[in-house]
């Protein structure tokens, strides 16, 4: 990992950590959202709902900096920026289908 978020600073806990890393409610739409692919900045804004700009780009490199990420900037005009889940994100991908499941059954009581 990168950034303030070395293995020096995370909680003890083991769902602290996770939820230092992923706890934010948009964090955790970011992640469902990149599940399926890589996006582009503008496809993240729409389908994550009703974000700011200025939230988004905080969050998206809050998790580029845990390696939950990585973004890529092509020299292009306009300049095309594409997100994309590492290996690590991308081991998330069971925690969220928990999520979903949850929601789930709690939306079906």
């Amino acid at each position: 990992m990168t950034g303030d978020k070395t293995e020096k600073n995370l909680p003890a806990c083991p769902v602290e950590t996770t939820l230092t890393l992923i706890g934010d409610k948009w964090k955790v739409l970011i992640l469902r959202d990149l599940l399926s692919g890589t996006k582009r900045f503008g496809e993240l804004k729409s389908s994550v709902g009703h974000v700011s700009q200025k939230v988004l780009t905080a969050q998206l490199r809050a998790m580029e900096d845990s390696g939950l990420l990585t973004r890529t900037v092509y020299a292009e005009v306009p300049p095309r920026v594409e997100y994309t889940l590492t290996e690590l994100g991308q081991s998330l991908s069971p925690v969220l289908d928990s999520l979903r499941h949850w929601g789930e059954n709690y939306q079906a009581r």
